[in-house]
């Protein structure tokens, strides 16, 4: 039964390619529309504009777990090959809106202060079609 109502941001995840990133504490979805100019001398000084390429991308934070099946020294080894993804964005309740496209790790950091947990953030660009769909 598809999730109603607010709820916990807990119950977001991102995928790549079919698994979880681990022990992420937060994550994003960007969604960006270009416009292109349509100005024109009969625009009576106005700025016109009509919708032109589309974007999008997501970002996560999470505390580092190298037993992960999706763990940040994979995501960065992706990265490094260049390698093309699946990421999903959404929850894993049947029924829910996911969004889901190709894309890129094009950034990860780790970081590791002195007594804390080491935590990393990465972002993933979404190259390509974004497809919504309900999860099955």
């Amino acid at each position: 039964m598809p999730t109603s109502g607010i709820f916990n941001g807990t119950n977001l995840i991102v995928k790549v390619d079919g698994t979880a990133i681990g022990h992420t504490t937060s994550c994003s979805l960007s969604l960006s529309l270009d416009m292109a100019d349509a100005t024109t001398k009969d625009s009576a000084g106005w700025s016109e504009g009509i919708p032109a390429v589309k974007s999008g991308e997501i970002s996560f934070d999470g505390l580092v777990d190298y037993s992960d099946g999706t763990n940040a020294i994979e995501l960065a080894d992706l990265l490094i090959a260049r390698t093309e993804v699946t990421a999903v964005f959404g929850t894993a309740t049947t029924g829910d809106s996911i969004y889901t496209a190709s894309g890129y790790i094009t950034s990860l950091e780790q970081t590791a202060d002195m007594e804390a947990s080491v935590s990393y953030s990465g972002t993933i660009t979404l190259t390509g079609a974004i497809t919504k769909s309900a999860n099955a």
